[in-house]
């Protein structure tokens, strides 16, 4: 034999060496697709939480605005009485 030409023993190592490095590559496939289905959902939950906060700010303000709208009012009276 000469040295070029592989043994039973090494191309049986390299096969495995390959196995493991396919069995690698599918886990860090399998932990990368969780891992965007993670971000795709926080995302989801991010946008969710903010249009949830913006609608609550909006209805914060337009109370706001009523209460001012009435202290203002309360505030003209009590000029009326002075």
């Amino acid at each position: 034999m000469s040295d070029a030409t592989p043994t039973s023993d090494e191309f049986q190592a390299l096969e495995q060496k390959v196995l493991r490095a396919v069995e690698i590559v599918k886990r860090e496939r399998e932990a990368r697709a969780a891992a965007e289905a993670e971000v795709a959902t926080l995302k989801a939950q991010l946008a969710e939480h903010a249009s949830a906060t913006g609608s609550q700010v909006a209805a914060l303000i337009k109370e706001r605005d009523l209460i001012r709208q009435r202290v203002e009012s309360m505030i003209a009276q009590i000029d009326e009485l002075i």
